[in-house]
């Protein structure tokens, strides 16, 4: 039983190292975007040209307006699985941990393990309310009004006009948060150090 969960974790630990660098920087953009938007039009009086701008960075209308919908769902299925993947190796790493060292330095990693489960809900439905409204807007013909409920889930819109901003803020910087500590646990930076210390 212990090897299986073992293997397990490691399954899960490859497959979460793996996905990490490749949408490290759209999931970084996504939330810095996102986060500034919503801080700028609610609170900075953002004008609507730039604010367009930032939107458009955050969909991915950069890259053409037909792949608005496959960058939305391949970076909101991409954080979805991290989320799920991460949580769960979490789950096995305390249950494999009887007493888990409460008083153990503050660290990239438990910060990383401690923002894991309290930002998994408005994350995944962050995610998934982006993913099925590109989705639904652009290629299932669904009206914008149709699917206000979703961007209504999406930032939180059910908190009121100054419960949103400020849980938009929360929820980009917490995953900000989370990419930077879990990019910094990859040890990439850590390989390119070693390199440049090498080569001079």
């Amino acid at each position: 039983m212990a090897n299986l969960q073992f293997f397990k974790s490691h399954q899960l630990w490859k497959l979460h190292r793996k996905i990490a660098p490749i949408i490290f920087i759209p999931l970084f953009l996504t939330a810095f975007t996102g986060m500034a938007y919503r801080l700028g039009r609610s609170w900075m009086r953002l004008s609507e040209e730039k604010a367009d701008i930032l939107l458009m960075i955050h969909q991915g209308e950069f890259l053409g307006e037909p792949l608005v919908p496959i960058y939305v769902l391949l970076v909101g299925l991409g954080l979805i699985a991290m989320l799920v993947t991460g949580l769960t190796m979490v789950r096995l790493t305390q249950k494999k941990r009887k007493n888990p060292t409460k008083d153990s330095p503050l660290n990239a990693k438990k910060v990383h393990q401690i923002l894991a489960p309290i930002l998994f809900l408005p994350l995944f439905l962050s995610a998934s309310t982006g993913i099925l409204y590109a989705i639904g807007t652009n290629w299932l013909g669904v009206s914008d009004e149709s699917a206000e409920f979703l961007l209504t889930i999406h930032q939180g819109s059910y908190f009121g006009s100054v419960g949103k901003t400020i849980y938009v803020a929360l929820i980009g910087l917490g995953l900000i948060a989370m990419l930077i500590t879990g990019i910094n646990m990859t040890g990439i930076f850590r390989k390119k150090r070693a390199k440049v210390s090498e080569e001079s």
